[in-house]
């Protein structure tokens, strides 16, 4: 029994213990973090660094030190700039810290030095070469490499002649850490100035020497040196590219992706130049072969930095024959199963562009595809489904369909409009599957969603009807719909100015004037007036309907908006002067429907020519042509009526975006904001 007290007493011991640690982190948790660097005062920070100029204080608390460097550069970054005296006081300090062999230390100076460079009188900066130089030379490998990234921001090209020669040993030099630094600071060199990139040139051998180093960052600094050095001569880039893509010498992968892209430049320049035959790469230039056999080489190597770049080199080439896409496509099918996010999204995103261009290549990988679709990364699966949507056969929709409409209820609306949009790309590729993906798109238009995603679904819903007439009345009836509960007044006034537009058309247009009239008596002021506007399209075009319509319309002649009411107005007073001259005269109840008239207006019908004919000219030719009239003089004195035909002309003196003028209706268009388009 006492061995079991004590157990239970170790075990009760070791809870609280574990109690109170966890309500330490907690509390330390729950305390508010403060940065260091709030609430820095430049005053106090240039007394504090007034330390500089004290050997003792510098040899003995070299962090000290640190911390006043790291609080000036802090200053200096967030826009508390020191002025002229302040800096050079400064900096002179700063080079006093050279004394000190701290090695943390040394490092802020070379990182102060090169971060004020620019901003100090260069009189002053020039002061500190000698110091630079010196390390430059000495035998500690971060001295030396520091020393190297600090002097070559600071010279110009006449004092670069000078270090010329400690610069080009450097970059033959046997540690890694001062090579590199000496090939970066050699492309920074060369991207200052014409005159310093006339010296750099001058270092080709030692660059080229560089890139047999041993040190992979080494060969891969030393890749992109060679090639600025090269860029300008197209032989001399297509002799780079043949030289190491033949003799395998480069083991750095880094360096291996620069010899992939500059491969795959020297491609797309092969084929812009005209210097490859129509058809398959691999029957061009000999050039153009052996850039395509050295990527399809590189799609072997054992790094996978290296085989997806060559991948997505040969995916991007221009004119790509699909059997030219075959190896690297098969590379990318495996790599769709990678345990990386990063590679599985990359990979999709080749696949995606590809898709769009070959995507019966690309449907090789459908199965694969498919299990991506529960990806737990949103912009993988998004990837997938876009893909699929491609890529998959009429056959397989149905069955698409399913697996995304349960992928949408759970992802942003970014990328439920990029679905959308490949719905719709689908529906223009299969029109015979319109019926179901229309009615897949109508669903979520009835879902939580943001503007944009709604948008996106009704300007989708809108161009199948465009390309597609066989989803027009469909289409036309799952919008109803959605304006019955719409929270957006800008795609209320759109779906009422369409139904306007196309909804006298159909085989039955009665069906559509519920629909709308709902909208005058439920909405705001924007939409009543559109509404009413496309109740006077209906009855323009079908005789039939205008007694029903003018019953409803006078409704709206006592509506507290005075757009809706003026528009109700005119269009009142038109339809009864027509009516009156034209009344509709229904055909009898057993009459044979090939005897039935069509239902379209007369001849001469005012309020069809109202609102069914375009203007002969644009509403903004027409408001200039007005300004000019009544700036002609005595214009407004002459009796002549205004009309048309005696406004002066004027030309376009830019390219102005105007609303296309498909019908006189438009004079009380429906816009969102209610105003004339």
């Amino acid at each position: 029994m006492s061995g079991g007290d004590d157990l239970a007493g170790g075990m009760q011991n070791m809870m609280r213990e574990v109690q109170s640690m966890a309500d330490k982190f907690k509390a330390e948790d729950e305390e508010q973090y403060y940065s260091p660097y709030a609430h820095l005062e430049k005053a106090t920070v240039l007394q504090e660094a007034r330390i500089f100029n004290d050997p003792v204080a510098v040899r003995e608390n070299p962090r000290k030190c640190c911390t006043v460097i790291a609080q000036l550069l802090h200053l200096q970054n967030t826009g508390q700039h020191l002025s002229g005296q302040e800096a050079t006081e400064v900096f002179f300090g700063v080079t006093k810290l050279f004394m000190s062999d701290d090695a943390s230390l040394r490092r802020m100076v070379y990182l102060f030095i090169k971060e004020v460079a620019e901003t100090c009188n260069p009189d002053d900066v020039i002061i500190v070469t000698s110091s630079l130089t010196k390390d430059m030379t000495c035998d500690v490998d971060l001295y030396r490499a520091n020393a190297l990234r600090v002097l070559t921001r600071i010279v110009d090209a006449a004092m670069l002649g000078a270090i010329e020669r400690y610069v080009k040993q450097a970059i033959v030099d046997s540690s890694g850490q001062v090579s590199s630094s000496a090939l970066v600071s050699s492309l920074h060199l060369f991207g200052a100035s014409p005159e310093n990139s006339t010296i750099v040139r001058r270092w080709i051998s030692e660059t080229t020497e560089a890139t047999s180093s041993p040190n992979e960052m080494v060969q891969f600094h030393a890749m992109q040196l060679l090639y600025q050095i090269k860029s300008h001569d197209r032989l001399g880039v297509s002799k780079l590219v043949t030289q190491y893509s033949q003799k395998n010498s480069l083991k750095s992968p880094l360096a291996l992706v620069l010899l992939v892209r500059f491969t795959s430049k020297l491609l797309h320049d092969e084929v812009a130049e005209g210097r490859t035959s129509p058809g398959s790469i691999q029957n061009g230039s000999a050039v153009s072969r052996a850039g395509y056999q050295f990527l399809e080489s590189s799609l072997r190597h054992k790094s996978e930095v290296v085989v997806y770049e060559a991948a997505r080199a040969i995916c991007c080439l221009p004119d790509v024959e699909p059997q030219d896409l075959t190896p690297a496509i098969s590379v990318l099918q495996l790599f769709l199963s990678s345990p990386k996010p990063a590679t599985r999204f990359a990979t999709m995103k080749t696949l995606a562009a590809v898709a769009a261009v070959h995507p019966r290549v690309v449907s090789k990988c459908n199965e694969d595809l498919e299990a991506l679709i529960g990806d737990g990364n949103r912009s993988i699966a998004t990837l997938a489904i876009t893909t699929l949507l491609k890529t998959g056969s009429e056959n397989s929709v149905d069955r698409l369909l399913k697996q995304i409409s349960a992928f949408l209820t759970d992802i942003a609306d970014e990328y439920k409009i990029t679905v959308v949009r490949s719905l719709q790309q689908l529906c223009l590729t299969y029109p015979s599957k319109h019926r179901i993906l229309v009615g897949f798109l109508s669903n979520f238009l009835r879902e939580e969603g943001g503007f944009e995603f709604k948008r996106s679904i009704v300007d989708g819903i809108i161009g199948l009807i465009r390309a597609v007439p066989e989803t027009m009345e469909s289409s036309l009836l799952h919008l109803c719909e959605f304006i019955e509960d719409c929270e957006f007044t800008m795609l209320s006034t759109q779906i009422l100015h369409l139904l306007g537009e196309l909804g006298p058309g159909t085989t039955a247009p009665a069906r559509y004037i519920r629909f709308i009239y709902n909208r005058v008596i439920l909405e705001n002021s924007a939409v009543r007036a559109a509404a009413v506007s496309a109740l006077a399209k209906f009855a323009a075009r079908c005789p039939s309907l205008r007694s029903s319509i003018m019953t409803l319309m006078r409704r709206s002649l006592i509506d507290e908006d005075d757009e809706t009411r003026d528009r109700a107005a005119i269009i009142v007073a038109l339809f009864e002067e027509a009516m009156e001259k034209n009344p509709y005269v229904p055909p009898p109840e057993d009459a044979e429907a090939e005897d039935i008239a069509p239902d379209v207006p007369a001849d001469g019908d005012l309020a069809a020519f109202v609102f069914l004919e375009g203007l002969p000219m644009s509403f903004d030719k027409l408001e200039r042509s007005l300004q000019a009239y009544v700036a002609t003089p005595n214009a407004m004195e002459s009796p002549e009526a205004v009309t048309l035909s005696t406004l002066p002309v004027v030309e376009d003196t830019e390219v102005i975006q105007t609303t296309p003028v498909t019908g006189g209706v438009d004079v009380i268009a429906d816009g969102p904001s209610g105003m004339i388009e």
